[in-house]
């Protein structure tokens, strides 16, 4: 039985795409650390991101700031997450997302909190959260006066009064997101 576990990364940041890891892990695939990817420190993501990469199937689906802002973070979440699903190219059985609803797949059941409690899930989670943090630390390099690689684009302090100095990054900040939104006016 093929069982593909889905999340994302990057719903509540006001800045870059949001993610989705789409993930089959091997059978007697042990890994005992698995677990929600915003409890585990960067160093621990990124260790077990090598591990999942090397041996399971994997893949990412992106929606772009620009879906986000044209179908909203709903939709766009959704939507990354049947890409994640579709770029695994694989016919499979059941497809376990974390949340409470799921994207537009067959076979899907949506379970809250299923990061904590499914390793497929818990191993998408770290997928897509790695990827995305990445992203961050590339637009850092590019932007390094909002202090990407700090805060990944969520609202912290640091970055609102980034905002208000440097003005939002067309193209990258979400006008949709009410902080961006205020600010370009």
């Amino acid at each position: 039985m093929i069982i593909i576990g889905v999340d994302e990364a990057g719903r509540g940041p006001l800045v870059g795409s949001v993610v989705a890891g789409a993930v089959v892990l091997p059978s007697k695939f042990e890994l005992p650390e698995l677990t929600d990817s915003k409890k585990l420190s960067e160093k621990k993501r990124e260790t077990l991101y090598a591990l999942i990469t090397q041996q399971c199937q994997w893949a990412v689906g992106e929606s772009s700031v620009q879906e986000i802002d044209e179908i909203n973070i709903l939709q766009a979440t959704m939507l990354a997450m049947k890409r994640a699903v579709e770029n695994l190219n694989l016919k499979y059985d059941q497809v376990l997302v974390d949340g409470n609803r799921c994207p537009d797949v067959q076979y899907c059941t949506a379970i809250v909190k299923g990061d904590l409690t499914e390793p497929v899930i818990s191993a998408a989670s770290i997928i897509a959260k790695v990827t995305r943090d990445r992203q961050m630390l590339k637009l850092d390099k590019q932007y390094p006066q909002y202090g990407f690689a700090q805060h990944k684009g969520y609202g912290t302090k640091i970055h609102l009064a980034a905002l208000k100095q440097h003005g939002a990054i067309q193209g990258q900040h979400r006008a949709s997101f009410a902080p961006i939104k205020r600010l370009i006016g």
